[in-house]
């Protein structure tokens, strides 16, 4: 009896053994961290900042399309739309990945093979002169049906794959270099009877036809750098065209003046700024994009502030407008003011999503840790993959279900940003490419 029993636990250990072994180092997923038993107010700002950011770091991670042609493919949501990856989370979750390793969620051979496996995938999707589409079926590979092809999209996927190429090095490097070298930034450029240049806002491969302009200021920033900075001259764009769409500039209150963005949303004054480094620097127009950033992320709050009488999910703690779910489905409409947009009833309702704060905690960090610290009084708005997507108190306190690719992302990013003394800016500005491209833009040190 003895002898079964000891061959029995020798063939477990053995089995054991061989599983372990033999698992694929890309099903090794993070821990998932923990909370005090005190909760949030037992744990320093540091740390706070740091759980929400592993915490959605988890979604990046593991909600991902682990083998076959669509490896390495984020989901753009969940738990809603199974099969549809966001080309804008999946560079959210590769410019991630120094994050995690700077933070030992992951080790790092298995995040530069999560990254290098990634970029394999990019170079044989379908795309048009370099362009990828908005989304793609994480199953089949192929473009998901009705999305455009899209600049925005793409130009976030390659800062994503430039600063994890930065901090991998080898082969990650080259393949995102190779990426970022097959780019025809012109191919989306549209000239006016002007002579002015703009971007395009997408392209649709079936009728051959662009729509949209990037004529107004946005989250677009990067696509300039990008363009500006095209390995290959003949895909590079006119340094100008940074300066040819609109510069409205206002204030809301007694704030500061700040240019600002179409509809007010407050990740239109992030997206980029998660990758380009613009403190203490201006460009030919002596504007400092990082303070007006700044700027709008005030404005943004007071905005809050000054309505929390009208809508109970607004106040000093509960701030940041911004496109994401709502009550009556996604609203891509949601800012504050000053905007150009002018329809305040679209733009304000009630709902609030978390990134919109926690995005601007470079900007504003004091402001951003209380709306951190608010949002976790709300057992009903944490998660899995930490705060959910938003949530309105005005509207039978409703909370969404699902959490959002890139709300997640510039979670992460910003906070990594501010917690790893600029990690991500680090990588992505060290790019040769991007250091020529600010000097072509007319960037200066101040």
């Amino acid at each position: 009896m003895k002898k079964r029993i000891v061959c029995l636990v020798f063939a477990v250990i053995f089995s054991l053994a061989f599983v372990l072994g033999c698992t694929p180092k890309e099903e090794i997923v993070p821990n998932n961290p923990s909370m005090p038993a005190e909760g949030p107010s037992a744990m320093s700002d540091r740390d706070l900042v740091t759980y929400e950011a592993e915490k959605s770091f988890r979604f990046l991670w593991e909600q991902v399309q682990s083998s076959g042609d669509g490896y390495g493919l984020v989901r753009d949501r969940y738990p809603g739309s199974p099969d549809q990856s966001s080309v804008a989370s999946v560079g959210f979750a590769l410019a991630a990945l120094p994050i995690a390793v700077k933070n030992a969620w992951v080790e790092e051979d298995v995040a530069r093979s999560r990254a290098e496996g990634t970029l394999k995938t990019f170079k044989n999707l379908k795309n048009y002169s370099g362009f990828y589409y908005h989304f793609y079926s994480m199953s089949t590979a192929t473009p998901s049906s009705g999305s455009e092809v899209s600049v925005i999209d793409t130009a976030l996927f390659l800062g994503g794959a430039i600063t994890a190429g930065e901090f991998f090095g080898g082969n990650v490097k080259s393949l995102a270099n190779e990426l970022y070298e097959r780019v025809d930034w012109n191919f989306f450029t549209k000239t006016n009877a002007n002579g002015s240049k703009q971007f395009y806002m997408g392209y649709n491969a079936t009728t051959d036809t662009f729509s949209g302009a990037w004529d107004y200021y946005a989250e677009q920033l990067i696509m300039y750098v990008l363009g500006a900075g095209a390995p290959k001259s003949e895909y590079r764009i006119d340094p100008r065209m940074m300066y040819d769409f609109a510069r409205n500039k206002g204030t809301y209150g007694d704030g500061e003046p700040f240019i600002y963005s179409y509809f007010g949303s407050i990740f239109t004054y992030q997206f980029s700024h998660a990758f380009v480094d613009f403190r203490d620097k201006v460009d030919e127009n002596g504007v400092n994009w990082f303070e007006n950033s700044v700027n709008a992320s005030i404005a943004a709050r007071q905005y809050c502030i000054d309505n929390a009488d009208k809508y109970a999910t607004y106040g000093e703690n509960s701030w940041g407008l911004t496109a994401c779910d709502s009550p009556s489905g996604y609203n891509g409409y949601l800012g504050g003011q000053p905007s150009g947009y002018r329809n305040e009833s679209r733009q304000s309702e009630g709902t609030i999503a978390p990134a919109g704060a926690l995005g601007s905690i470079v900007f504003t960090p004091e402001y951003s840790i209380a709306a951190l610290r608010h949002y976790y009084e709300f057992d009903d708005l944490r998660s899995r993959y930490g705060l959910r997507d938003a949530f309105n108190l005005a509207n039978r306190n409703w909370y969404a279900e699902d959490v959002i690719g890139i709300d997640k992302g510039i979670t992460v990013h910003m906070a990594g940003n501010y917690i790893n003394d600029g990690i991500v800016w680090k990588y992505f500005m060290q790019n040769k490419n991007i250091q020529k491209a600010m000097d072509r833009l007319g960037f200066t040190e101040v």
